[in-house]
């Protein structure tokens, strides 16, 4: 039976991560869970906050008393009013700015908000830039609504380039996309840097006649560590659209919940609205699950320990430097960047300073090699960052700190100049 040939060509190259992690059942099945250390896929392990269980058994029990008849029937597609007002007020303490309940719409997770953005947004041909490394899954999101993911590289530290973002802008450009808590490297752009890229983005209306939209994907926008705060992109720049979920700031990846808030100072608000509207209700969504709405509403002021994340990232970085490995300091979310040094190469190479995206080699061979030690890690070339590796650490601090000898192990064989390398 024929399928599509792009679906055909995606299969082929189908994601990293998703394999790893298939890999990794398959190894604790036979190796036994406590051998495998697997830093594959950012699935946290975190339960959701008590207050979470609290508020689902009330509406459980409120809906099984009859007391909100139709509570699970269809709603307007943007969501239920009452909770995009609520969401609203988070919105606006978080993007420093008033945002009106009608530029909340509830959306299913971030994946699927920034599907129905670019479908909102995407006329065929039209490119959509991004600094790399990025999240895979940003080139067939845009794909699938005839748009092109066009790289610029990143800057030192995987910081923001805006001389290379400039240089990619074209007269195609209809958004330029930015990840900040940042997967994979755990980046958090600072507040210039976003000021900056506003600034680039008027200039280039002026000199091109067409602004670009600034799309933030922030699923990871409330873990972030040593009391930095993620700046906010919706009061920084006009035709601006942050998409946001809650799969990991409450832990509920499954439920497929999140939202899209569109600036207040966005022109033509009316009719960007209609569209995502629209967008959410042809793509096959309808609407964000019911009763995850209502949930979540409810839920505004919780979140996850993220001092155990806080704690896990320790861990993380005392295994690498005992394996002798460099790597970016997370600022955010639950990952961490490290650079695979030369084949052969002795302690000086491997403690050599990151420069944003100086590609070494063999990030592929060293994801085999890991793994023959048990070790799962993501190659950074799966991100557009050939030379690095990215290890999750949203799993318990006692895994990451037991796999620190097959991590040192990995380095020993990798560096021993007689072994042979791609």
């Amino acid at each position: 039976m024929a399928i599509a040939r792009t679906v055909r060509e995606a299969l082929v190259s189908s994601s990293m991560i998703r394999k790893l992690f298939e890999e990794g059942r398959e190894l604790k099945k036979k190796y036994g869970g406590d051998r495998v250390f697997d830093f594959s896929i950012g699935n946290p392990d975190l339960e959701p906050p008590p207050a979470f269980h609290r508020v689902l058994k009330s509406l459980a029990g409120k809906d099984a008393e009859g007391k909100t008849p139709g509570s699970h029937g269809y709603m307007p597609n943007a969501g239920y009013p009452e909770v995009r007002e609520i969401l609203a007020q988070k919105a606006s303490r978080e993007q420093g700015c008033t945002v009106p309940a009608s530029h909340i719409i509830m959306s299913v997770g971030a994946a699927g908000g920034l599907n129905v953005v670019f479908k909102s947004i995407l006329d065929p041909g039209d490119e959509v830039i991004v600094s790399r490394p990025f999240f895979m899954e940003y080139r067939p999101y845009t794909a699938n609504h005839g748009g092109i993911l066009v790289e610029a590289p990143g800057g030192r530290d995987f910081g923001l380039d805006l001389a290379a973002i400039e240089q990619a802008l074209s007269p195609k450009t209809a958004a330029v996309l930015i990840n900040s808590p940042h997967n994979p490297t755990g980046r958090v752009y600072p507040a210039g840097d976003i000021a900056a890229l506003a600034d680039l983005l008027r200039r280039w209306e002026k000199k091109s006649g067409r602004r670009p939209w600034l799309v933030a994907d922030e699923p990871y926008r409330e873990i972030v560590y040593g009391g930095l705060t993620v700046p906010p992109v919706l009061s920084a720049y006009e035709e601006s659209i942050a998409v946001t979920s809650y799969s990991k700031s409450l832990s509920l990846p499954g439920e497929r919940i999140g939202y899209i808030a569109l600036s207040p100072a966005a022109e033509d608000a009316e009719t960007v609205l209609g569209a995502l509207i629209y967008a959410t209700r042809v793509l096959g969504y309808v609407n964000a699950p019911a009763l995850m709405q209502r949930v979540v509403a409810a839920l505004t002021e919780e979140r996850v320990d993220v001092e155990t994340y806080a704690r896990r990232r320790a861990a993380f970085m005392d295994v690498l430097d005992s394996a002798g490995m460099t790597y970016v300091k997370p600022e955010g979310a639950f990952y961490i960047f490290a650079q695979v040094p030369s084949p052969g190469a002795g302690t000086d190479t491997a403690k050599a300073a990151p420069d944003g995206l100086q590609p070494s080699s063999g990030d592929r061979a060293f994801s085999e090699l890991l793994k023959k030690h048990l070790v799962l890690g993501v190659p950074g070339s799966s991100f557009g960052a050939p030379g690095w590796i990215r290890f999750a650490y949203c799993v318990d601090e006692g895994v990451i700190r037991a796999s620190a000898p097959a991590l040192r192990e990995t380095m020993d064989e990798w560096r021993r100049p007689s072994r042979p390398h791609p």
